[in-house]
């Protein structure tokens, strides 16, 4: 296989591939949607993959034109990366009902074994071209995040682009010293400064930023079928639960629970059915930090029940099933 470019008409000729990672909770569905529902004109493939095995991102990206593939219950640089080759090669028989595809990965990716798909498996190195990766970075988070999990100063190191979210929540002198903090982990990729991801759509696509030389020269091994494992201590939970949940009863014991155990609990998301509520309820949350809103109503198809993932360290199953089922209307 040669690692040469392909011919600057043959490279117009690929569907552009925009890879959206970074660590969980940093703003990655908040960044698709900004994307989904600007004014561009063109239509985006997405390709969402969870960590656990209930999906509910697929909940909270816009009700849009564009299709949504899910990949459950396995990180797409290691256990799904074939469900991801299978995606694309079925997505290329489309090829005229979209201008490019958007892969949103999981916050415990590894980006560079999802990369090293669109060159070292032959019928997606034919068909498409890797646009750019695209890291969204915590600023309120990262620098306590890099001390702890290797994935996201892999994320970082590997960026060609940088979205250095959630602004609002640091002063000045923090800023600076986070840039800092990324410019010794990768020099090369610019930084955007964003609020709730939003970015000018020309910083994060059709950018041409990926860069295979560039990566060869740091990354050697590259083409090579890089081993990613993660830590044996994080896990996810998902939880169901088909009476409606009393909102009161829910709050109360969500604020104590991530009060107590927020520290291992890196990320918690769900759509909740409350008594009382005609519309779905998101809520989503970062160590201690949580928020929620309505998103919309429930549809004719969609079963009413609530449905919460938890993604940390230490977690007790039967404990947070408990607590969740405790918050059901009696």
């Amino acid at each position: 296989m040669s690692d040469a470019p392909l011919p600057a008409d043959q490279q117009t000729a690929l569907v552009p591939v925009t890879v959206l990672t970074g660590f969980l909770g940093a703003g990655k569905t908040t960044l698709l949607n900004h994307i989904l529902t600007a004014e561009h004109g063109r239509k985006y493939a997405v390709v969402i993959n969870e960590y656990g095995e209930l999906g509910v991102d697929n909940d909270l990206v816009v009700d849009a034109d564009e299709e949504v593939f899910e990949m459950n219950n396995g990180c797409i640089c290691c256990t799904v990366r074939g469900d991801l080759i299978r995606i694309l090669g079925g997505l290329m028989k489309r090829r005229g009902k979209f201008d490019g595809i958007i892969i949103e990965t999981t916050g415990l990716a590894d980006p560079a074994p999802v990369a090293q798909t669109f060159f070292a498996d032959e019928d997606v190195r034919a068909k498409t071209r890797l646009d750019a990766v695209v890291t969204v970075v915590d600023a309120l988070n990262i620098q306590q995040t890099l001390k702890e999990s290797p994935e996201a100063h892999q994320q970082i190191a590997f960026a060609d682009v940088m979205i250095l979210n959630k602004t609002d929540l640091v002063d000045e002198a923090k800023l600076k010293e986070v840039e800092d903090t990324l410019r010794t982990i990768n020099a090369f990729a610019p930084i955007h400064r964003a609020r709730k991801s939003d970015v000018k759509l020309t910083d994060v696509l059709d950018r041409g930023g990926f860069d295979l030389q560039r990566v060869l020269e740091h990354m050697p091994d590259f083409l090579e079928n890089p081993a990613h494992h993660h830590e044996e201590d994080l896990s996810s939970v998902s939880l169901t639960v088909k009476t409606p949940l009393d909102a009161g009863k829910f709050q109360m014991w969500i604020s104590a629970l991530l009060q107590e155990k927020g520290a291992d609990i890196l990320r918690t998301k769900g759509i909740l059915n409350f008594e009382g509520q005609p519309d779905r309820f998101a809520f989503q949350a970062v160590h201690m930090m949580a928020d929620g809103n309505n998103i919309g109503p429930w549809k004719d198809d969609e079963p009413r029940e609530s449905r919460l993932v938890f993604i940390g360290r230490n977690l007790n199953r039967p404990q947070l099933r408990r607590g969740l089922e405790s918050c059901a209307v009696a």
